[in-house]
């Protein structure tokens, strides 16, 4: 089986691509960077994307017109960036485009292009898109267009689960809370470790790989008929 994930060059992406080349399927990975975070692996293809250049997130498109084309679609890369409500309008539309465009616009003309393959394929495809918590929970002002993005993933991949389930193809959301990534100890050094357990069930934060661990068992189609749901992972920072 063949699977397409954004993001692959660090953090959760990385995770979710290792265990899936563990487990024998094959993978296409982007990043932004022609570094391929798995150079022995001759299971991994990497593609350099830039997701906020609308003409590197087209290279994908073309991913979907091959010969053999992914069963299994996981938008994963991200990104967040701060913008406080006191700078300009134009800085400040400046951020929610670009994020926008990353972290939500990117990931569903992706999509499209996978649902339009699949369909005409009559492949029964999977789609899982990582969220996150503020997508549910919101996030402080300053980052309010990612949790606005993310937010707005978690409603598409709702509507393409009500809409292709007849086709035999199923969506779903994961939505990590903090994971203990690069980007986890950026948030570390800046705040202190008790910045992200105080408000947790855990005294810990989730390992990427249990990330990995939900996208392993919805890539292998053992969770169809739980299909528009969001799993969500964030040692008990909320509970729905």
């Amino acid at each position: 089986m063949k699977l397409l994930v954004t993001g692959t060059s660090r953090g959760i992406g990385e995770s979710i691509a290792e265990q899936l080349l563990e487990n024998g399927y094959l993978v296409i990975g982007t990043s932004r960077s022609t570094n391929t975070p798995f150079p022995n692996n001759q299971s991994y293809r990497h593609i350099k994307c830039d997701l906020a250049v609308k003409e590197d997130v087209g290279k994908l498109k073309e991913v979907f017109q091959e010969n053999e084309i992914p069963e299994v679609l996981i938008n994963n890369a991200g990104m967040f960036a701060e913008a406080q409500f006191d700078i300009s309008d134009e800085e400040w539309l400046e951020n929610w485009d670009k994020t926008l465009q990353v972290n939500l616009r990117s990931s569903a003309l992706i999509t499209k292009w996978a649902l339009n393959a699949w369909t005409k394929a009559g492949i029964e495809g999977r789609l899982i898109n990582i969220s996150s918590r503020a997508g549910y929970r919101g996030d402080t002002g300053e980052y309010a267009s990612y949790a606005a993005s993310k937010g707005g993933m978690v409603a598409f991949t709702k509507s393409i689960a009500r809409s292709f389930g007849k086709h035999g193809i199923t969506a779903y959301t994961i939505a990590p809370g903090f994971v203990d990534t690069d980007m986890a100890q950026g948030s570390i050094e800046v705040y202190g470790e008790d910045y992200l357990t105080k408000d947790l069930a855990l005294d810990s934060i989730a390992p990427p790989e249990q990330i990995a661990n939900i996208v392993g068992l919805l890539a292998e189609g053992k969770l169809t008929h739980a299909t528009g749901q969001t799993f969500h992972v964030n040692s008990g920072s909320y509970l729905i």
